[in-house]
């Protein structure tokens, strides 16, 4: 039998993620967080009130099909124009998602759409059909401040101590809770952890549904340190941070690299906690800030089953 797979995230973490569990799985349903508003995504979301495409445009693009036809599109949805004009920084798949939108009137089905056009190996999802936007408490050098958005919270200095959305209970569509409800296993992250991982938890109906699927779960933490949303904290900090967040979540595994995997308290606070400590090699030895695909698929591969 298949197993069912959901992966939550954004970006290129999803991205990595999605690339690893498409050979473990023909059963990949993606859920991705929507509360970009920096590049080509926030413009169209500022202009046209749409949900940000970006995020998704990266899933969808991450399950391509193999053939000439699906890498081919997933080339052009990837394609930004370099213009003096309106176009320029904008990916092709950003406007194609938002044209799918506007003429159907329903996100998940425009997305649909947009993965028939890829023969794409999977779904691709929303954490919500409208657009989020991130709020949160830092703790910087001139004490606890408020910030607004996501690319704000990314760049703020300081840490993250309280992570919420507007608006507070958005609308999550059916698929999006079914696809969770129905899962053989999650994989949460990795990711830009308050902005594209524990984001998920601050959407009520969604949060249930993973600490539901808790036993059925995997999270991947994440590599190197070069993420200035996190910086100067350990993966001890991130586990922390989501235990804070979902103090009912309690997954299956917990995924890390070697490198970090003897940082001081991590073992036994994943050990307090209940999941498994898993510890394989799946940092990219070329870009040391990244998974490799591969040795993630391999590593998945054997927590999968």
């Amino acid at each position: 039998m298949t197993l069912r797979v959901v992966a939550l995230g954004g970006g290129h973490g999803l991205y990595h993620s999605l690339t690893a569990l498409r050979g473990v799985t023909s059963d990949l349903t993606a859920i991705v967080t929507v509360a970009d508003d920096g590049g080509s995504s926030g413009r169209l979301r500022s202009e046209m009130g749409i949900v940000p495409p970006g995020d998704l445009r990266m899933a969808l693009s991450a399950l391509c099909g193999d053939s000439e036809w699906g890498t081919t599109w997933r080339d052009v949805l990837q394609w930004r124009f370099t213009t003096e004009g309106a176009l320029d920084g904008h990916a092709v798949g950003n406007l194609l998602i938002a044209a799918l939108w506007d003429r159907c009137g329903n996100v998940v089905e425009g997305l649909d759409w947009v993965a028939r056009l890829l023969q794409a190996h999977g779904r691709v999802l929303p954490l919500s059909d409208e657009p989020l936007t991130v709020r949160a408490s830092v703790e910087g050098p001139d004490g606890v401040v408020e910030v607004r958005g996501q690319v704000a919270v990314a760049l703020a200095a300081g840490r993250v101590r309280e992570l919420a959305l507007d608006p507070p209970h958005p609308h999550v569509p059916e698929e999006t809770l079914t696809a969770l409800a129905e899962a053989d296993a999650v994989v949460l992250g990795p990711g830009s952890w308050y902005t594209s991982v524990l984001t998920h938890f601050a959407v009520a109906p969604v949060a249930a549904r993973l600490v539901e699927a808790g036993p059925r779960s995997t999270v991947i933490l994440n590599v190197g340190d070069d993420d200035v949303e996190t910086a100067g904290m350990s993966r001890l900090d991130d586990v922390r941070a989501l235990r804070a967040a979902a103090p009912e979540f309690v997954p299956a595994a917990v995924l890390v690299d070697p490198a970090h995997a003897n940082e001081p308290g991590l073992r036994e606070e994943i050990e307090q906690w209940g999941p498994r400590l898993a510890v394989a090699h799946v940092r990219d030895e070329a870009r040391s800030h990244a998974h490799d695909p591969l040795a993630l698929r391999r590593a998945l591969t054997d927590l999968l089953g």
